[in-house]
């Protein structure tokens, strides 16, 4: 039990910039890691949220590019830098051994440039588009797009080199996640349950999306590569976030929502 719960430790120091400290940690603590990432998930959006709703006076735009500010400072551009780097290799490279020469390079190409702008265009629009709704959909979208990452952590083979800095923490397995996934329903379910903007209906929407954006993700991944990387599981949350905001804002507009 002592290792699970300092994997919530690990997870935080593994994916945000948030001093916590409590090194050393063990293999199995980085490994637990895993497991709570949607938990750290919940914790992002709940600043964002918080952020929001300083800001919200000031209007919509304000709020959502406030929202990515602080995301951004609180991972360190973890995820985006793992989207840049995905989409260079998957989008650069004509065979597997490429991929990998690409995932290695430091520098930003033009598929990895293009990705970032698409990525904070939509999310920024789309959470615009929410406007009063962006606190709750925060608060799902940050726990649920950390959940399919574990899934493909789970269900495919680890393929960068020994030395990769995730290497201890893709390790999941089947305790991990069904713990991260029963982190990402007992939110789904109390975000429901609080009455706000996110109905049941939303929350069944969203974690239908974020199964099929990760299958999707992990097809590709698979095909291209035969497995995950750090990399590709960052990229897969970002695909994730922009795919359930995009839910979320869908269900709610058909349900008669008017920001």
């Amino acid at each position: 039990m002592r290792t699970a719960l300092r994997g919530v430790r690990a997870a935080f120091v593994f994916m945000t910039r948030v001093p916590v400290g409590g090194f050393p940690y063990s293999d199995r603590e980085w490994r637990w890691a895993s497991a709570w990432f949607p938990l750290v998930g919940l914790g992002i959006g709940g600043a964002c949220a918080f952020a929001w709703w300083l800001v919200a006076p000031l209007g919509p735009w304000v709020g959502a590019i406030t929202v990515l500010v602080v995301s951004i400072l609180l991972t360190g551009a973890f995820h985006e830098d793992g989207l840049a780097d995905t989409a260079d290799a998957l989008g650069g490279a004509y065979d597997r051994e490429k991929v990998f020469a690409i995932l290695k390079d430091s520098r930003v190409g033009a598929f990895g440039a293009l990705a970032l702008v698409v990525s904070v265009a939509f999310r920024l629009v789309l959470l615009a588009g929410l406007a009063g709704a962006a606190p709750f959909a925060l608060l799902l979208v940050h726990c649920l797009a950390r959940v399919g990452p574990v899934w493909l952590m789970v269900a495919m083979p680890y393929v960068s080199d020994a030395a990769a800095r995730s290497r201890q923490v893709t390790r999941a397995g089947l305790a991990q996640g069904a713990l991260a996934t029963a982190i990402g329903a007992a939110a789904s379910v109390a975000l429901v349950a609080a009455g706000g903007a996110i109905d049941a209906t939303a929350a069944l929407a969203a974690f239908a999306a974020m199964v099929i954006a990760t299958t999707f993700c992990g097809w590709r991944f698979h095909a291209r590569a035969g497995g995950v990387t750090g990399d590709f599981l960052g990229a897969a949350e970002q695909v994730n976030e922009i795919v359930i905001l995009f839910t979320i804002l869908t269900v709610l507009r058909a349900a008669g929502f008017a920001p």
